[in-house]
């Protein structure tokens, strides 16, 4: 299969920090070429691919050091480049929000777009409802409640390289948060509970200019003097094993429908519990007492904290690997591609002996594999 995948150019493929939409392009997009696809990548030049890559930008925006710049017109240059191709692909796959939607109708048939991000805002239902012919994947079922009349053709959760993450047997005695430091995210929330416990916390975030106020009004004066909160700043990916290897448990404290929350399984990557909030996406990725906790209140966060030691984190591992390997996203994104394919009324039959081949051939490899 001939497949194009389009991600956003605000940070490298995959991120040299922080960075959730770029990370999952970047595993998905090496796991279709492990598995045998012809993979085209449109992403700034500064990605690390294993596809054909097609660099539409010198390097990445967010930490281009221009002082001046347009991510708009970046974007559009990019799907330019995409358009001036489009008849070389059998799928394109774009994660670049609906931007794209007004100049690939005539496409739509072999396009798929994945929505990373919240849907609860205000233009957002005029949108789905104008350009309905682009087919559309949620990264959780809960992400797709403020549009439930939109084109939806399969919820596929993110999943990352088991190998890029250590399985760590023993913590170290701490607990940690990971992310940004914003008010939906709730680091408060993280900074008390750890506080109420006696327990050590770790931070590892970036502050984003769009918060910087709270940052130094509400959570830095809770972070200043506390002998408990040790604040590290933004980190990426190298030292992420240790990081959340070295935790009892990931703090996950949101206060937000989170589509998805990447760094929950990264944390179960290294065999590290969770105790995340009941809101999003977290009971989709959260199994209550055996990958973590899910809470409600501040009180059942603080009890949930304090025995996540009895959870097994072998089998917290073992859940990673069975639920959301990056070859187990490509899997799933394949039979959206071949669903897709097989709608499309002129596509010639040989390239849906294409599809059916590929899939039997991946079902052989998963039942060798169980064997």
């Amino acid at each position: 299969m001939k497949i194009a995948q389009v991600t956003p150019l605000y940070e490298a493929v995959p991120p040299k920090l922080y960075g959730g939409t770029e990370r999952v392009v970047a595993h998905l997009t090496d796991a279709l070429v492990d598995l045998g696809h012809d993979v085209t990548l449109f992403a700034s030049a500064d990605a690390q691919t294993r596809a054909r890559l097609v660099p539409v930008r010198d390097q990445a925006i967010r930490l281009d050091p221009a002082p001046l710049k347009s991510d708009l017109a970046a974007h559009l240059s990019m799907l330019g480049e995409v358009l001036d191709r489009a008849g070389d692909f059998d799928v394109i796959h774009f994660h670049t929000d609906m931007v794209h939607f007004p100049l690939f109708r005539q496409y739509a048939d072999k396009t798929i777009t994945t929505l990373h991000g919240r849907l609860d805002m205000k233009d957002l239902p005029g949108v789905y409802a104008r350009w309905g012919e682009f087919g559309l994947v949620s990264i959780s079922d809960d992400q797709r409640k403020p549009l439930p009349f939109a084109s939806w053709k399969a919820t596929v959760h993110h999943g990352m390289p088991g190998e890029q993450y250590l399985f760590s047997p023993q913590s170290e005695g701490y607990l940690a948060f990971l992310g940004r430091i914003s008010p939906e995210k709730r680091p408060d929330r993280a900074i008390e509970i750890a506080t109420k416990l006696g327990r050590r916390l770790k931070m590892a975030a970036k502050v984003d200019a769009a918060d910087k106020r709270y940052w130094e009004e509400t959570i830095r004066p809770m972070v200043e003097g506390n002998p408990l909160i040790e604040f590290i700043g933004e980190i990426g990916d190298h030292q992420k094993s240790a990081f959340l290897g070295g935790a009892d448990a990931l703090l996950f404290p949101i206060d937000w429908p989170e589509p998805f929350g990447l760094v929950m399984i990264e944390a179960m990557a290294c065999g590290t519990p969770v105790v995340a909030f009941r809101c999003g996406s977290t009971p989709e990725i959260v199994e209550d007492g055996a990958t973590g906790f899910l809470v409600d209140t501040m009180e059942q966060a603080v009890a949930a904290a304090g025995r996540v030691h009895l959870l097994d984190r072998e089998a917290v591992r073992a859940r990673f690997d069975l639920r959301f390997s990056a070859t187990a996203m490509a899997r799933r994104y394949l039979d959206v591609y071949g669903d897709l394919l097989a709608r499309r009324p002129f596509a010639e039959p040989p390239v849906k002996d294409v599809v059916t081949s590929l899939r039997a051939r991946d079902e052989d490899r998963s039942f060798a594999a169980i064997a």
